[in-house]
Protein backbone atom coordinates (compact mmCIF):
# COMPACT_ATOMS: atom_id res chain seq x y z
CA UNK A 1 0.00 0.00 0.00
CA UNK A 2 1.43 3.60 -0.58
CA UNK A 3 2.33 5.78 1.67
CA UNK A 4 -0.33 9.08 1.79
CA UNK A 5 1.08 12.15 1.87
CA UNK A 6 0.38 13.31 5.44
CA UNK A 7 -1.80 16.97 5.52
CA UNK A 8 -1.71 18.96 8.81
CA UNK A 9 -5.24 21.68 9.17
CA UNK A 10 -5.76 23.68 11.36
CA UNK A 11 -9.46 24.91 10.78
CA UNK A 12 -11.92 27.58 12.56
CA UNK A 13 -14.79 29.55 12.30
CA UNK A 14 -16.12 32.83 13.74
CA UNK A 15 -19.52 34.86 13.56
CA UNK A 16 -20.39 38.41 14.85
CA UNK A 17 -22.41 38.17 16.28
CA UNK A 18 -23.95 34.89 16.47
CA UNK A 19 -25.93 34.23 14.36
CA UNK A 20 -24.75 37.33 12.15
CA UNK A 21 -21.63 37.81 9.52
CA UNK A 22 -19.25 34.92 9.85
CA UNK A 23 -15.95 33.92 8.32
CA UNK A 24 -14.05 31.04 8.45
CA UNK A 25 -10.41 29.83 7.52
CA UNK A 26 -8.16 26.95 7.21
CA UNK A 27 -4.30 26.15 7.28
CA UNK A 28 -2.90 23.35 5.49
CA UNK A 29 0.52 22.33 6.37
CA UNK A 30 2.27 20.06 3.84
CA UNK A 31 5.99 19.68 4.72
CA UNK A 32 7.33 22.82 4.55
CA UNK A 33 4.54 24.56 2.40
CA UNK A 34 1.86 25.94 4.02
CA UNK A 35 -2.03 27.20 2.03
CA UNK A 36 -4.43 29.26 3.85
CA UNK A 37 -7.98 29.26 2.63
CA UNK A 38 -10.63 31.88 4.30
CA UNK A 39 -14.50 32.46 3.57
CA UNK A 40 -17.31 34.14 4.83
CA UNK A 41 -20.90 34.04 4.69
CA UNK A 42 -23.42 37.31 5.40
CA UNK A 43 -26.11 35.55 7.54
CA UNK A 44 -24.71 32.25 9.53
CA UNK A 45 -23.81 31.24 12.83
CA UNK A 46 -20.29 30.28 14.40
CA UNK A 47 -20.74 26.30 14.33
CA UNK A 48 -21.87 26.58 10.27
CA UNK A 49 -18.21 28.28 9.87
CA UNK A 50 -16.79 26.06 11.99
CA UNK A 51 -18.40 23.14 9.64
CA UNK A 52 -17.26 25.38 6.25
CA UNK A 53 -13.37 25.30 7.06
CA UNK A 54 -13.22 21.65 7.79
CA UNK A 55 -15.46 21.16 4.65
CA UNK A 56 -13.51 23.32 2.11
CA UNK A 57 -10.33 22.63 3.57
CA UNK A 58 -10.46 18.88 3.03
CA UNK A 59 -11.94 19.34 -0.82
CA UNK A 60 -8.83 21.64 -1.27
CA UNK A 61 -6.46 18.19 -1.18
CA UNK A 62 -5.95 17.12 -5.45
CA UNK A 63 -4.84 13.37 -3.81
CA UNK A 64 -6.07 10.85 -1.25
CA UNK A 65 -3.99 12.04 2.09
CA UNK A 66 -3.43 11.33 5.80
CA UNK A 67 -4.83 14.50 7.17
CA UNK A 68 -4.65 15.64 10.73
CA UNK A 69 -7.22 18.07 11.68
CA UNK A 70 -6.93 20.55 14.73
CA UNK A 71 -9.91 22.44 15.82
CA UNK A 72 -10.70 24.13 18.64
CA UNK A 73 -15.09 23.14 17.85
CA UNK A 74 -15.92 20.41 20.46
CA UNK A 75 -19.02 20.44 18.07
CA UNK A 76 -17.31 19.96 14.90
CA UNK A 77 -14.96 17.22 16.46
CA UNK A 78 -17.56 15.24 18.70
CA UNK A 79 -20.04 15.37 15.58
CA UNK A 80 -17.56 14.08 13.32
CA UNK A 81 -16.04 11.37 15.37
CA UNK A 82 -18.76 10.43 18.02
CA UNK A 83 -22.39 11.69 16.72
CA UNK A 84 -22.23 11.42 12.78
CA UNK A 85 -22.88 7.57 12.12
CA UNK A 86 -26.17 7.61 14.23
CA UNK A 87 -27.47 11.15 13.00
CA UNK A 88 -26.75 8.89 9.54
CA UNK A 89 -28.45 5.93 10.88
CA UNK A 90 -31.57 8.24 12.15
CA UNK A 91 -31.76 9.49 8.35
CA UNK A 92 -29.99 12.75 9.20
CA UNK A 93 -32.01 13.16 12.35
CA UNK A 94 -30.92 13.39 16.21
CA UNK A 95 -32.87 12.00 18.94
CA UNK A 96 -34.95 15.06 19.38
CA UNK A 97 -35.58 15.91 16.18
CA UNK A 98 -34.43 17.40 13.24
CA UNK A 99 -30.54 17.92 12.72
CA UNK A 100 -28.73 21.77 12.53
CA UNK A 101 -26.42 21.93 9.50
CA UNK A 102 -27.67 18.78 7.72
CA UNK A 103 -26.34 20.25 4.52
CA UNK A 104 -22.77 20.99 5.76
CA UNK A 105 -22.56 17.35 7.69
CA UNK A 106 -23.37 15.57 4.87
CA UNK A 107 -20.90 17.67 2.82
CA UNK A 108 -17.84 17.21 5.64
CA UNK A 109 -18.83 13.43 5.41
CA UNK A 110 -18.34 13.59 1.10
CA UNK A 111 -14.85 15.65 1.57
CA UNK A 112 -13.47 12.76 3.78
CA UNK A 113 -14.19 10.58 1.02
CA UNK A 114 -10.42 9.18 0.09
CA UNK A 115 -8.43 10.65 2.99
CA UNK A 116 -7.54 9.29 6.39
CA UNK A 117 -8.31 11.61 8.89
CA UNK A 118 -7.06 11.77 11.98
CA UNK A 119 -9.50 14.78 14.32
CA UNK A 120 -7.37 16.60 17.16
CA UNK A 121 -9.52 18.91 19.41
CA UNK A 122 -7.38 22.25 20.77
CA UNK A 123 -8.33 24.67 23.45
CA UNK A 124 -9.25 28.14 21.49
CA UNK A 125 -6.93 31.00 22.47
CA UNK A 126 -4.63 29.16 24.45
CA UNK A 127 -1.51 29.87 22.67
CA UNK A 128 -1.47 27.50 20.12
CA UNK A 129 0.22 29.83 17.27
CA UNK A 130 -1.70 27.57 14.70
CA UNK A 131 -4.92 28.14 15.93
CA UNK A 132 -4.49 31.42 17.03
CA UNK A 133 -3.37 32.34 13.31
CA UNK A 134 -6.84 30.67 11.52
CA UNK A 135 -8.57 32.38 14.18
CA UNK A 136 -7.39 35.70 13.84
CA UNK A 137 -7.76 34.66 9.55
CA UNK A 138 -11.40 33.20 10.04
CA UNK A 139 -12.21 37.06 11.92
CA UNK A 140 -10.55 39.31 9.27
CA UNK A 141 -12.66 37.08 6.60
CA UNK A 142 -15.56 38.55 8.29
CA UNK A 143 -14.81 42.34 7.82
CA UNK A 144 -13.25 41.51 4.32
CA UNK A 145 -16.56 40.93 3.19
Amino acid sequence: MPVLPRVIIYTDGACVPNPGSGGWAALLRFSTHEKALTGSAPATTNNRMELTAAVEALKALNRACQVEIYTDSEYLKRGITEWLPNWRHRGWKRKGGALANVDLWQALEAALGQHTVTWHWVRGHNGDPHNERVDRLANAAIYKA
